[in-house]
């Protein structure tokens, strides 16, 4: 398969697995602010608000959790921590949230897997 061909198979199941993380969390009581949050320092897959809580949650799909949970690397959770704070820059209401970073791994024939507080990142 050419890697223009897999790069955008790839994007379309990422697309379908953060659609049903943020389907997952709505029925866990979370209210989606952002999908796909984008900025020069790095990317979410999803921000989530409950109550005063922000969670920050990167997807993964993978054909095994422990696959999914070894996807997310020390330098991807580094961008995300730095995407957070651009976020929550440009949206000062959110000041006095709490922050936390979650995890939503997506395997085959499986219920999602949502881990609250998979990794914590200083200054948040």
């Amino acid at each position: 398969m050419r890697t223009a061909s897999r790069r955008r198979k790839a994007e379309s199941h990422g697309r379908r697995a953060e659609g049903l993380a943020a389907w997952w969390l709505r029925l866990k009581g979370y209210r989606v602010l952002a999908r796909d949050f984008r900025v020069p320092v790095g990317e979410i897959d999803l921000l989530v608000r409950r109550g005063a809580l922000i969670a920050a949650v990167e997807v993964k799909a993978r054909k095994t959790r422990t696959g999914a949970l070894e996807a997310v690397t020390p330098r991807q959770r580094r961008r995300i921590a730095r995407a957070l704070a651009v976020y929550l820059q440009r949206r000062p209401e959110l000041a006095g949230c709490d922050v936390r970073f979650d995890a939503l791994l997506i395997v085959p024939w499986r219920w999602p897997h949502h881990i609250p507080g998979a990794w914590r990142e200083t200054g948040f």
